[in-house]
C-alpha cells in the first residue's frame, strides 16, 4: 500500500485507539480484568506490576496484523493498522509510565495546558484505589480537572 493512503490510516488507528483504550480501562481494566489492574493502584514495589501485562495482551494485535500485512500476505492495510496500534501503545508509555508515573527518571516539567490537563486528569483517576468510583478514563484526552472532582465528589456520595 502506498503512503499516501497508508499514513492516514495509521493516523486513524492512532485515534481510534483512544476509544479502545478508553473502553478497555473502564470495563474491562476497572471490571473483570481488576485482579491485574489493582496493582497498578497502589504504591508498587518492583519495577513492574501485574498491570504491565497488558501490554503484553494489548500488544498481540497489533502484532498479528503486522505480521498478516507485511508475511502473510494479507491486506497491506493491516500493516498499516498493526503500526497505528504500535505506535499507540509508544504514545501510551511515553506519557503514561514515563511523564506521569515517572517509571523512567526525566526532568520533563509540562508546560501546556493540555498536558497538565490530561495530567492533572489521571493523578484524579488514581484519587480512587479501589475498582468503582474512579473518573477519567481516557489516556490522550480528558475532560478539565473542574469537571472531574465534580464527578469525584458525586461518586464518593453516590
Amino acid at each position: 500500500m502506498a503512503p499516501f493512503p497508508g499514513i492516514p490510516l495509521l493516523l486513524a488507528t492512532i485515534a481510534a485507539m483512544e476509544g479502545v483504550a478508553y473502553a478497555s480501562h473502564r470495563w474491562v481494566m476497572h471490571g473483570p480484568g481488576w485482579f491485574l489492574h489493582e496493582s497498578h493502584h497502589r504504591a508498587r514495589t518492583g519495577a513492574f506490576e501485574l498491570n504491565d501485562l497488558y501490554a503484553v495482551i494489548f500488544a498481540i494485535p497489533s502484532i498479528v496484523l503486522l505480521l498478516g500485512g507485511v508475511q502473510l500476505g494479507w491486506w497491506p492495510g493491516f500493516t498499516w493498522i498493526g503500526a497505528g496500534i504500535a505506535a499507540y501503545g509508544a504514545i501510551y508509555f511515553g506519557f503514561h509510565d514515563v511523564i506521569v508515573h515517572r517509571r523512567i527518571g526525566h526532568r520533563y516539567v509540562p508546560r501546556s495546558g493540555y498536558m497538565k490537563r490530561i495530567i492533572q486528569a489521571h493523578r484524579l483517576h488514581h484519587a480512587v484505589e479501589s475498582k468503582a468510583g474512579a473518573v477519567s478514563f481516557g489516556f490522550l484526552w480528558a475532560p478539565p480537572a473542574e469537571v472531574l472532582k465534580v464527578q469525584l465528589l458525586e461518586r464518593r456520595k453516590a
